[in-house]
């Protein structure tokens, strides 16, 4: 191996590492609890704001909750978050999500999602994959002006129904699809 291969070699495995490191994603930080508290304040918001809720938890099998999503673009964006998978109301797994898109955008906005999976199926395929991307037949719950959130009988039985809240920002408009949430380990 040449030294400017070695070189090379210490200098990428340095910005890894660095890069890692600022990610708080690190065994033994306090990532669980910082995600776990968030997690509880985001529902306890989401019930109280949005009541229909309580009964798409109570019809899902499992639920995403991503506390804070930031979205950024100017021409160029970018979003990203950390959140947790509950079932019966206990946290499985944690996960982060990941986007990225080009074209005409410009400004900043953060928000709330959560995804309800109405079947097993539905669930155990967000489970069993290695980076699960949101797509296109990802049924959205509409909150209306006066924040009711609207969930037809027929919008239950969606495989996964997403409800996004709390926006906050200049960027007009919040999507998930092309999102990619992955497993983590805070």
């Amino acid at each position: 191996m040449s030294s400017y291969s070695r070189r090379s070699f210490i200098v990428s495995a340095g910005a890894v590492a660095a890069t890692t490191a600022a990610c708080g994603n690190g065994i033994g930080s306090n990532g669980a609890e910082s995600i776990d508290a968030r997690v509880a304040g985001t529902l306890n918001h989401m019930y109280a704001t949005y009541p229909g809720t309580r009964d798409l938890r109570d019809k899902s099998t499992g639920m995403l909750v991503m506390p804070l999503m930031t979205e950024a673009g100017f021409g160029v964006g970018g979003s990203y978050g950390r959140g947790a998978l509950q079932i019966n109301d206990v946290t499985v797994d944690y996960y982060s999500a990941t986007s990225a898109s080009i074209g005409l955008q410009i400004g900043a906005q953060q928000f709330s999602h959560v995804l309800f999976f109405m079947t097993n199926e539905a669930l155990e395929t967000f489970r069993r994959s290695s980076g699960w991307a949101a797509g296109a037949d990802m049924e959205y719950a509409a909150i209306d002006q006066g924040g009711n959130l609207g969930v037809e009988t027929t919008t239950v039985l969606d495989p996964v129904i997403a409800v996004i809240f709390g926006q906050a920002g200049l960027l007009v408009g919040a999507t998930l699809e092309g999102t990619k949430y992955t497993r983590i380990i805070p």
